[in-house]
């Protein structure tokens, strides 16, 4: 019995899309972030005009609605805590401890949108080798190990970026810092954690655009959804930089910048958490 015709496209040594062609005809294609998100594949039919969809099965749809709701849910209170933080910050009556306090239960709910996310990757339904337009559901995981699939990658590099924007959160209330101090324990892990979300975002695009380098895909609702967090990722570098301390002046470089950096960013990841409600099997 002749096997079915494989060609793979990614970026490296990540796979982000699959194609077999079966003896009899037709085409099967896996692509990681449908399979991940809304648990399909591709297909199409010896014969047939036009392509449809094999899912999953109902315990790996359910998982993938449930997971999908906690963690972008997650990242619309979280991206509108921030803005308020940051609101406060520039508007307020410019109470330090205030803000301080709703960015930090702002970043509760970014860790756990980072870590659900990081769920998601983790129990995807998986794509059957020699199973061509079959995904199959594993048991429930907390936790693995996968740096070989962008998509687990993507997400355990934005994991982390939240856990070390909790560093710089907590530290945010100590009082009687100098500026190296605050520069060191606060600015520093900011900045780290800008650029590990940053670097998620990039997986994302790497993981849509199959390795072809920056790609347009205005009809797909996924590269939105990496596109508007990217350019909140963006916003936040932005406002990190700003809110560098001169150690002579003890001032932030620019506390408008950094302020207002930061509420356009937190609105951008709320409106990607929203966009991501709607991306669901």
């Amino acid at each position: 019995m002749r096997s079915a015709e494989q060609r793979a496209e990614g970026a490296g040594p990540f796979t982000t899309r699959l194609t077999w062609r079966p003896p009899g005809g037709g085409t099967a294609v896996w692509e990681s972030r449908p399979a991940r998100r809304r648990g399909v594949i591709a297909v199409r039919e010896p014969g047939a005009r036009a392509g449809s969809h094999a899912s999953a099965d109902q315990v790996s749809l359910s998982r993938l609605r449930r997971l999908n709701t906690v963690a972008a849910t997650a990242f619309v209170i979280g991206g509108a805590l921030f803005a308020v933080g940051a609101g406060i910050a520039q508007f307020g009556s410019g109470d330090a401890l205030t803000s301080a306090s709703v960015y930090f239960a702002g970043g509760l709910f970014f860790n756990t949108g980072g870590y659900v996310s990081l769920l998601q990757a983790v129990n995807a339904p998986r794509h059957v080798p020699g199973g061509e337009g079959r995904l199959v559901t594993h048991g429930w995981r907390w936790w693995s190990y996968e740096p070989s699939r962008v998509d687990w990658l993507s997400a355990f590099v934005l994991f982390a970026g939240t856990l070390v924007f909790a560093v710089d959160l907590v530290d945010s209330f100590r009082e009687g810092l100098n500026a190296h101090q605050v520069n060191r324990q606060i600015w520093a892990p900011d900045v780290i954690g800008c650029v590990l979300f940053l670097i998620s975002g990039h997986l994302g695009f790497v993981e849509i655009c199959h390795g072809r380098g920056p790609c347009l895909r205005c009809r797909s609702l996924g590269w939105w959804i990496v596109a508007v967090n990217q350019v909140g990722s963006v916003l936040f570098m932005v406002s990190a930089l700003a809110a560098y301390t001169h150690p002579a002046t003890d001032t932030l470089i620019n506390a408008g910048i950094a302020n207002w950096g930061t509420l356009l960013g937190a609105v951008a990841f709320s409106v990607g958490g929203v966009l991501q409600l709607c991306e669901h099997p």
